[in-house]
């Protein structure tokens, strides 16, 4: 064994956790349904469905009330609480509002057994604390969370199982034919240790004839089978809900390792764990030094770390967005306690996690519509164009409604969790996506405002022309004072079929002179422009009764 495999090996992970989350889009149940609520499907029991719904903590028995669910809602603003737990009765409310979140667990998955490459590679087996599934009310985004967890855990398998484990498909193959930067293999296991699903990274045909046939990305078939019945929006599976792949391959992650003294890691291990990246030796950056040279600036958050060397080290955040890892010292009175700081990861940094990863999601969806619809509009057809239109609109409607349900440049104003946010916040871009999709909804809403107000002033401008062709024969029946017929005295029928006669004429005549609008119109202003010559305003009454080829050949 060579010196730094020894060196690895003497920093073994005493307690590792980790959190995968896969946001997904979810597909329309029933067009034209102003909130599609996808939950439903899965409440109703079956064979076939192994989601069940869980009951937050907020409608149970208040003796079951405990600490760390207070001070995990204590955490929140309050217009946060309300759209992470709802709201309970009081003052002039008589009914409760109920959260926005709708969580579904499946309990048949106990473990996971991974195989990473390697020429003297073991599989690894980590329990599965628990597998769920997130909905969010107007929102048609789900994500799936996956928590998993090992104790004394070699330090080369824990930075595996971040770079590898997460990933719906592999991008390239590697010579031996196994997915690159995939695990080997993976199987989700029951408590009674019975295989329920393998990977297929290997597949390479399956990956490139989806792609090719469908112009997207299958998926790997174990991460198929932990959401079923769910099932792929291009695939030929039926389901009781359709997805769709909304972000890259790569499934945001958090850690939390528990070490002897993590003061001993190496800032390259540092780097290795806080990027999430494959393990290497203890000496050697994953990427360059000038690209890593403000790693702890721009990744770390040190508020509690003191630092190698250190009695006590203290605790490391490390974030890209994507990432978030945890790393402290099992003497440290808060790792050492279970129902302190690890319940804390579960909790307040995972919903701290949870929310910023919920508004990239649910914007990158609000702007696929919006490519998805653009698409979808021929402007030489009429129907396509009413249904731009609606799609648009409601679009807006869904995205103004997410702005204030949702959306919130600030979730805490507890200091850490404050500035953990914005560091997640920013690293992932969301600010920026949600300029950028409010600027689009904008110009669309204005481009359809604009072109509803010249629908209605073309519309005026004929009805004025066929008003003013009316009011000649008004007046000049008017002026008589007296019908130029008269009728009175004939019979009934002779009077009906005189009254007959002068509807369909009226009516014809209106019809003609609606057809001849546009063209009375420009004779109109033409007549009324002071500057033109008399010849040419007769010219252009002449022009209303010609032929188009005519007109254009005058032109």
């Amino acid at each position: 064994m060579s010196a730094s495999m020894v060196h690895l090996s003497e920093k073994p992970v005493r307690h590792f956790r980790q959190i995968l989350l896969w946001p997904i889009q979810l597909m329309p149940i029933r067009e034209g349904a102003p909130i599609q609520k996808h939950w439903e499907r899965l409440q109703a029991p079956d064979k076939d469905n192994p989601w069940r719904e869980l009951a937050d903590e907020f409608t149970g028995d208040p003796h079951q009330f405990q600490e760390r669910h207070y001070s995990e809602f204590v955490t929140f603003l309050p217009y946060v609480q309300r759209f992470l737990y709802g709201e309970g009765k009081g003052g002039d409310r008589d009914v409760e509002q109920e959260s926005c979140i709708r969580v579904f667990r499946r309990c048949d998955v106990a473990k996971v057994r991974a195989t990473f490459p390697g020429s003297r590679s073991v599989p690894v087996t980590l329990n599965v604390a628990h597998v769920d599934l997130y909905f969010f009310y107007d929102i048609d985004v789900a994500i799936l969370v996956v928590e998993v967890f090992a104790d004394d855990l070699p330090l080369p398998q824990a930075q595996n199982a971040l770079f590898r484990l997460g990933r719906c498909y592999p991008t390239y193959w590697e010579p031996d034919g196994h997915g690159g930067h995939c695990p080997k293999q993976v199987e989700w296991l029951s408590s009674e240790e019975k295989v329920l699903a393998v990977s297929d990274y290997e597949n390479s045909e399956k990956y490139l004839s989806f792609a090719c046939r469908y112009r997207a990305p299958s998926l790997a078939s174990h991460w198929e089978f932990l959401l079923e019945p769910l099932v792929l929006h291009h695939s030929g599976k039926k389901g009781l809900l359709r997805y769709r792949q909304i972000e890259y391959h790569l499934m945001p992650v958090m850690a939390y390792l528990v070490m002897d003294d993590p003061g001993a890691l190496t800032r390259e291990e540092f780097v290795r764990l806080g990027l999430a990246t494959a393990p290497g030796t203890p000496e050697s950056l994953p990427y360059s030094k000038r690209y890593l040279q403000n790693f702890e600036e721009r990744y770390c958050y040190d508020r509690y770390w003191n630092g190698e060397g250190q009695e006590r080290p203290g605790t490391r955040f490390m974030c890209t967005g994507r990432v978030f890892t945890m790393v402290g010292d099992c003497g440290e009175r808060l790792f050492a306690d279970r129902k302190t700081d690890l319940e804390q990861f579960r909790h307040e940094y995972f919903l701290l996690f949870l929310i910023p990863h919920f508004h990239k999601a649910a914007l990158l969806m609000l702007a696929d519509r919006l490519v998805d619809a653009t698409n979808n509009l021929d402007i030489t057809n009429r129907d396509s164009v009413r249904q731009f239109r609606a799609v648009i609109r409601h679009t807006l409607g869904v995205f103004l409604r997410f702005s204030h349900r949702y959306w919130s440049h600030q979730v805490s104003d507890h200091g850490q969790v404050k500035e953990l946010y914005r560091m997640i916040s920013d690293h992932l871009g969301t600010d920026r996506l949600y300029a950028e999709l409010r600027s689009e909804l904008e110009d669309m809403s204005q481009y359809l405002d604009s072109e509803a107000l010249r629908r209605q002033g073309e519309t005026m401008v004929r009805l004025t022309v066929v008003a003013t062709m009316g009011l000649i024969g008004v007046a000049t029946t008017g002026f008589w004072g007296m019908n130029l017929f008269l009728v009175t005295d004939e019979p009934p029928l002779t009077r009906f079929f005189y009254f007959l006669i002068i509807l369909i004429l009226a009516v014809g005549l209106t019809f003609y002179t609606v057809l001849k609008s546009r063209r009375l119109s420009d004779s109109l202003e033409t007549l009324a422009d002071e500057h033109q010559s008399a010849q040419a305003k007769l010219a252009s009454l002449a022009n209303v009764w010609k032929r188009k080829r005519d007109r254009n050949r005058l032109d």
